[in-house]
């Protein structure tokens, strides 16, 4: 009996932490496939399913253009912060360039609150024309994700890699040759899954995003809290669209899943 509930009571307790995370998303899914007056009903009813709302945020609402805008803004952001995160890490990792003090000061980057950085942003951006602009938002959400990936990247270049790499130098490799041929392959899931996760740090994020765009650069978490009329919010087209939003991480996760957990896993053990 006790080893029955070994196994069973693990499976329990992750099957109600799944619920936890599941139940929203198929209430959500479920309301953007009913019509508006179901759509309010407690205790919940199915009604008829169709597409309308679907059909009504890309007819009633610019989406097409708040989705692209946080795709550009979320893909160059990441592209731009996981080369220069990636070159920080292995500086940290190998030369301890900065000390203590540089390490620290990039994690405590992490805690400031992110009103404080926009204020002085929006002073810099508006002196400089960036304001409301798509490269304006790319260097704001630069400023959150460079250090989170730059801090997360560090333990996977530490450990077995260094080793691989005075192997290498020793057979005539330089220094950058050794970074680019065997401490990258090495650090490779880990960098995957810095990227995911700094994809889907810019594609949340909505403080800059308020304060740093305009009407045509505003990304999704913004048009998301635009859908809202004089009598309120319309909960059914706004259920849709937030599915609509959530197919680029879906998508991706099938992809990168394994690279992911191995990314994560590996920088837990190290």
């Amino acid at each position: 009996m006790r080893r029955g509930w070994r196994h069973i009571v693990p499976h329990i307790v992750l099957s109600i932490f799944s619920l936890c995370i599941l139940l929203p998303l198929i209430w959500i899914l479920r309301v953007s496939l009913t019509d508006k007056l179901t759509a309010y009903k407690i205790p919940p009813e199915i009604g008829h399913l169709g597409l309308e709302n679907y059909v009504e945020i890309f007819s009633k609402y610019p989406f097409e253009r708040w989705f692209l805008n946080s795709l550009i803004v979320a893909l160059a952001s990441t592209a731009i912060a996981l080369p220069l995160a990636t070159a920080m890490a292995y500086a940290f990792a190998r030369f301890n360039t900065g000390g203590a003090f540089l390490r620290l000061g990039v994690l405590a980057s992490q805690m400031l609150p992110p009103i404080i950085l926009v204020l002085p942003l929006f002073t810099l951006f508006f002196s400089t024309g960036l304001m409301q602009t798509h490269l304006g938002l790319i260097l704001s959400h630069l400023t959150i994700s460079l250090p989170f990936l730059a801090w997360m990247l560090v333990s996977f270049f530490e450990g077995d890699s260094a080793s691989l790499e005075e192997a290498a130098r020793i057979d005539g490799a330089t220094r950058w040759q050794a970074f680019i041929k065997i401490a990258v392959p090495v650090a490779a899931p880990g960098i995957l899954a810095a990227g995911l996760l700094g994809f889907i740090l810019s594609w949340n994020e909505f403080l800059f995003a308020l304060v740093l765009s305009g009407a045509d650069s505003q990304t999704l978490p913004i048009g998301l809290a635009s859908m809202e009329t004089h009598a309120g919010v319309e909960i059914a087209p706004l259920a849709a669209a937030t599915v609509v939003s959530l197919l680029p991480i879906f998508a991706l996760l099938p992809f990168l899943r394994k690279y992911l957990i191995k990314g994560l896993s590996l920088g837990a053990l190290k």
